[in-house]
């Protein structure tokens, strides 16, 4: 018992993490110095870096055609796009669906599903809200399409956002990666969309809840309608 709790606080980190948090914990041994209120905002902003660098392990569905999560956060957009063009898959419309992430958020990012990286583009840009539509296309990004076994591509773009200032992607094209394997995380802030192949209806609604490497997005085996939700 004491062991699960523990656990439920205690999270692994990733490596990207552990000199921000070493930063910020010797900001707050001055603040703790200069005025003892101070040292205690310190503290609190610690811990929030700590948490905010978490890598926890996740259950993975494993049937063959789930597409999963790449983020943990909230479905933002669902909506026809063309990929990014420097992935090169052409100028047909595909569903996109987007994972808005808050600075609460854990920043992990996960292969939606198992396949080759084909392609990996990276492309300068603006940091406005992660949000907004318009993110796409302006923001700082970083696009990677994976093939699957059948020959289907899906497109897999890491956004920077309003306080991102940094996107990390640790694969390589050639790399094969199984569903729900870690590819990066970007600081601190941002989104990361998906686009489905062609004919692929998403299994998720707006302003639903993801869990990175867990939540399923799409079965490329269902022929199911798009879902729909409501607030209860």
């Amino acid at each position: 018992m004491a062991q699960d709790m523990l656990s439920t606080v205690v999270k692994p980190i990733h490596k990207e993490g552990y000199k921000f948090i070493s930063i910020f914990a010797v900001a707050t041994l001055f603040l703790f110095w200069a005025w003892q209120p101070l040292g205690w905002i310190g503290v609190g902003l610690t811990v929030w870096c700590y948490y905010f660098f978490r890598d926890p392990d996740r259950q993975t569905p494993v049937r063959e055609g789930l597409l999963v999560s790449p983020a943990d956060g909230v479905i933002s957009l669902i909506e026809p796009a063309v990929p990014p063009v420097e992935l090169e898959m052409g100028d047909q419309p595909l569903t996109r669906v987007s994972v808005f992430m808050n600075v609460f958020n854990c920043h992990v990012n996960r292969a939606p599903i198992g396949g080759r990286i084909t392609k990996i583009a990276y492309r300068p840009g603006k940091f406005l809200n992660a949000s907004l539509d318009k993110a796409s296309v302006d923001n700082e990004r970083n696009s990677m399409a994976i093939e699957m076994a059948d020959g289907r591509k899906i497109a897999v773009v890491q956004i920077a956002g309003l306080v991102a200032r940094r996107i990390l992607c640790e694969v390589a094209e050639g790399d094969v990666l199984p569903t729900g394997a870690r590819f990066g995380m970007i600081r601190f802030g941002s989104r990361v969309d998906v686009y489905l192949p062609d004919g692929v209806e998403p299994l998720v609604a707006l302003g639903q809840v993801m869990i990175s490497a867990e939540t399923v997005i799409a079965d490329l085996t269902s022929t199911e309608p798009r879902r729909m939700a409501e607030v209860r």
